[in-house]
């Protein structure tokens, strides 16, 4: 017990938990998302590995390992947003969780699932207006590369989708456990 309050999980990391979570789990979307990111990791540990070497050894710079990380980076953190949400880790409240009944926090849960997934819809969608208008406009970057803009901005787009699926997924989720426990 921690200040009357059951522990229920340690994360590898370290984390402490209070409450039970409810979560969707992967599915094969959020399964190819997490490999994509993982093959994106291995892609910026080459890039600047290779800068390194360049720059040590051939007093050089590839001139091209800040535009490319940065994007590699940027469709990373939006893609990994889903895996985030499926595996139950991408947001929490546990403080005030912690302190309701079950009903009364996956009640909680979905009623903020909801409001994520508002959120995240706006934001899908003036992603995507972005997107567009960088495909029309012809957009590239002020870069020796001059890489099309909407490529990097697709990323940001996608992944905002994909995290509005696996919250749609999840709200599912916690419905029919929420159903499940009010049966008993």
């Amino acid at each position: 017990m921690a200040g009357g309050i059951e522990i229920k999980d340690v994360a590898p990391d370290g984390a402490v938990h209070f409450i039970d979570n409810v979560s969707s789990g992967p599915g094969p979307v959020e399964n190819a998302s997490e490999a994509l990111c993982a093959l994106f990791l291995v892609a910026m540990i080459i890039l600047i590995g290779a800068e390194a070497i360049a720059r040590n050894v051939f007093s050089t710079s590839l001139q091209i390992t800040d535009e490319i990380g940065g994007y590699l980076l940027v469709a990373t953190t939006f893609l990994s947003m889903s895996v985030a949400e499926a595996h139950g880790a991408f947001h929490r409240v546990e403080l005030i969780q912690a302190r309701l009944g079950q009903s009364a926090r996956i009640v909680s849960q979905i009623i903020f699932d909801l409001m994520s997934l508002i959120a995240t819809a706006f934001v899908t969608w003036q992603l995507g207006r972005l997107v567009m208008n960088s495909w029309r406009s012809e957009d590239v970057a002020p870069t020796p590369l001059q890489t099309p803009l909407w490529l990097p901005q697709t990323t940001m787009a996608l992944g905002m989708l994909l995290l509005g699926f696996a919250l749609v997924r999840t709200i599912l989720v916690k419905i029919r456990h929420l159903q499940g426990s009010t049966q008993r």
